[in-house]
């Protein structure tokens, strides 16, 4: 994949397989206006479609203050009704692209996850945190509510009352209490949250690249069914790989006690 350059992202890669991307607005927190939710639209549907070498990518933030503050209000102060509507399809389109992007992506949240901050973060396949950073969901304060799955994720991420708690008292809270509630994995000291990220996002892409995209299409979809309906689209997802070059090598280097070369085929 060649890192095309985006007026509101930077991207760089972290060794052969791992793509950073930065939410690069530091001077107004990172916020989400039109331009980068169009830009991360097509940054998700690009990993999708022609992943190339890519097999996990990191979301991280600009700066220390904020990783996202949330939509940017002045660009939508004045805006008629039907603006708005049309601005927020173009944000909508961004957080599906991200929820449905088959390669695995880490939020690494260096500073504040406000609004739809937070969700761009919950829309990511895990959250590792610094420990300064504050979330909330915060949308009810400004007589709108989530809009960005926000009312999808997080209860699926803390649960149903909690996420009530939440949403509808819009206060912050810490990012250890996001990690006891099951929101953040990890904690982490400002100077080590990228180098643990990446730690990860390593260890991830140093799998077998095709298992590790059905493995998180099973999860993903297998949660929105019963126990066997999700049982069953897992053993789908399962038999796909019987037949790959990965299945074959992955067997192989066990019993020759070496380490696999994955091809993603």
């Amino acid at each position: 994949m060649n890192l095309f350059d985006y007026k509101t992202l930077k991207l760089e890669s972290a060794g052969e397989h791992v793509l950073v991307a930065r939410l690069n607005r530091p001077e107004v927190r990172n916020a989400l206006d039109t331009q980068m939710a169009r830009e991360l639209c097509e940054l998700w549907t690009r990993l999708a479609e022609q992943p190339g070498e890519i097999r996990c990518a990191v979301l991280t933030g600009a700066g220390e203050r904020a990783f996202c503050a949330g939509a940017d209000l002045k660009e939508r102060d004045g805006m008629s009704d039907a603006d708005w509507r049309a601005q927020h399809e173009v944000l909508e389109r961004s957080f599906a692209a991200l929820a449905e992007c088959p390669l695995p992506v880490i939020a690494a949240v260096n500073g504040d996850a406000y609004g739809g901050g937070l969700e761009i973060a919950l829309c990511c396949d895990f959250v590792y945190a610094v420990r300064e950073a504050r979330f909330a969901q915060s949308e009810v304060r400004l007589g709108i509510m989530p809009g960005g799955m926000g009312t999808q994720n997080l209860p699926r991420a803390v649960g149903e009352r909690r996420a009530k708690e939440l949403t509808l008292s819009a206060r912050p809270f810490s990012a250890e209490e996001a990690a006891s509630w099951g929101l953040v994995n990890r904690v982490c000291e400002r100077a080590a949250l990228i180098d643990e990220t990446l730690a990860c996002a390593g260890a991830i892409a140093a799998n077998a690249p095709l298992a590790v995209r059905q493995a998180k299409k099973s999860i993903h979809y297998g949660l929105q069914m019963d126990l066997l309906t999700g049982y069953r689209f897992e053993i789908e997802a399962y038999n796909r790989l019987v037949g790959t070059d990965d299945r074959l090598e992955g067997v192989r280097a066990f019993n020759e006690k070496r380490k696999p070369v994955f091809r993603g085929r």
